[in-house]
């Protein structure tokens, strides 16, 4: 099977147990809440289906057998669902180590992200480069509500500014992987994207940063879930097409 066109592959991290999005998660795990009428993950798995990922790979965890009793396999939105399960949690890296039959190179998504990025051509770029790893970024502003004051070692003012803002990249949890990658990671060991990202840094890894300026949402948090319902009327085409 070729690794790029109809037919690649996508692993979605569907493990987590959803504290930050307490109380919603106290029932249902995180991958069954819904936004509008679907899901979140059943949203990921449309978006990836019309663009032409036909393999997905669930890894979950917590509440495990809701989830596969949800989605199957995966037959009624046209695509082929199998499930890695993890025994103990092990973060957002490790799990990819017991997927045994992985290609060369796969998309990789957290379980909780709304975008309108094109996942082919951010999977085919890759390819395209002969990447390691590479990360789907988005561009944030933090304001800060004070006067900002720099100081000298003699306690002495040098720099003063009135609520200033911070601009900067942030991941998307969107990312592509190449295999290769995971040689790096320690066995049955927890170990997520920080301690990959720090690896990488520290051996000279090259990691590649793709730029995304459209829409991104991470429901992971309840403020940021209750964002996501109110925009979905905006958003859901890409997900639907032209279901109503």
């Amino acid at each position: 099977m070729s690794d790029t066109g109809p037919g690649c592959r996508a692993v979605i991290l569907a493990g987590g147990k959803g504290t930050r999005l307490r109380p919603y998660t106290v029932v249902i795990p995180k991958p069954l809440v819904p936004v509008g009428d679907y899901p979140i993950v059943e949203l990921i798995i449309r978006q990836l289906a019309r663009q032409g990922f036909r393999r997905i790979t669930l890894a979950v965890n917590h509440q495990a057998n809701l989830i596969k009793a949800f989605f199957n396999d995966g037959s009624q939105w046209g695509v082929e669902i199998d499930y890695s399960l993890e025994l103990k949690p092990l973060s957002t890296i490790a799990p990819l180590c017991l997927i045994p039959d992985l290609p060369e190179n796969f998309l990789l998504m957290n379980g909780d992200v709304l975008t309108d990025l094109d996942l082919q051509l951010l999977y085919e770029a890759h390819v395209r480069d002969n990447r390691l790893f590479t990360i789907a970024a988005s561009a944030r502003r933090q304001a800060i509500d004070y006067g900002v004051l720099t100081t000298d070692s003699s306690k002495l003012l040098t720099g003063f500014s009135e609520k200033p803002h911070v601009d900067y990249l942030v991941s998307m949890g969107v990312y592509v992987v190449n295999r290769r990658i995971l040689e790096i990671v320690p066995a049955e060991t927890k170990f997520g994207f920080d301690d990959l990202m720090n690896a990488c840094l520290r051996n000279g890894t090259p990691i590649h940063v793709e730029r995304h300026t459209g829409y991104w949402l991470d429901i992971g948090r309840p403020d940021d879930y209750a964002q996501a319902i109110n925009d979905f009327e905006q958003i859901r085409r890409q997900y639907l097409g032209d279901e109503s």
